[in-house]
């Protein structure tokens, strides 16, 4: 039910939605003064949301920094956290614009500075396919050379409360010590470090996929951007994640 919950919340958070919802009945409004109403908020906040200005300030308050990792210390296991990758409608899978999160994770292995990569992600679909976002990276992390000795998989989580609570079943299976370094998108990484330490799993922040906050001040921020409006939708998603989670105490 919750798993439900949280897919129809995160539709309902969109930002375009209600700017959508408002411009209609601009259009279709009989009342003149409702009319000039909906269409002055409407495009206010499809202003408010489509400029980058605001969405970079936000960011930098919200992501969390990455801790310094301590020279020379190899641990135990990376943690990646699945949603970087996908099915067509054929059913093959295929990488997302959250790829980073893959890539950080393989570096961190081909550097030395994790013995093992843990993927944590199954199908997060109301309706799944047969597709398993674990067992695809799985052969993806063969593909680059990685040892099949350094790869663990959970393939069965929908979510992120479902990522934390499997992962720490194979963790423990395969008696790995921590603390892990824990991988995903900037944005998200503040509710995931909360619902794993929540679950009693030690883990260090290593965000990536940095999709907003980076750049520096500019005029150009104050100019309609479309993209600004899917990473309000990310960031908005969280901010609610954190708060019904702390209010239902799972994190």
């Amino acid at each position: 039910m919750f798993f439900i919950f949280s897919k129809v919340l995160a539709f309902l958070l969109y930002p375009l939605l209600y700017v959508f919802v408002l411009l209609l009945v601009a259009i279709f409004s009989k009342n003149a003064k409702r009319k000039r109403k909906c269409l002055l908020y409407g495009v206010g906040l499809l202003y408010l949301f489509s400029n980058s200005f605001l969405i970079n300030r936000f960011a930098k308050v919200w992501d969390v920094a990455p801790a310094q990792l301590e020279n020379g210390k190899v641990y135990s296991a990376v943690i990646v956290l699945g949603g970087f990758s996908s099915d067509d409608n054929k059913g093959k899978g295929m990488f997302s614009p959250a790829a980073d999160r893959f890539i950080q994770g393989v570096l961190l292995q081909k550097t030395g500075r994790v013995k093992k990569i843990l993927i944590t992600g199954g199908n997060g679909n109301l309706n799944p396919s047969s597709y398993r976002e674990g067992a695809w990276t799985k052969d993806q992390l063969k593909d680059m050379q990685v040892p099949d000795s350094c790869i663990l998989i959970e393939d069965q989580s929908r979510n992120t409360l479902e990522n934390a609570s499997l992962t720490k079943i194979v963790l423990q299976q395969h008696n790995q010590r921590p603390p892990y370094l824990l991988v995903t998108s900037a944005f998200h990484m503040r509710r995931s470090l909360r619902i794993f330490k929540k679950m009693g799993i030690d883990v260090i922040p290593y965000p990536c996929n940095y999709i907003a906050g980076t750049g520096n001040m500019s005029f150009g921020e104050l100019i309609p951007d479309a993209d600004s409006l899917n990473k309000w939708s990310s960031y908005i998603k969280e901010v609610v994640g954190v708060t019904v989670n702390l209010i239902s105490g799972r994190g």
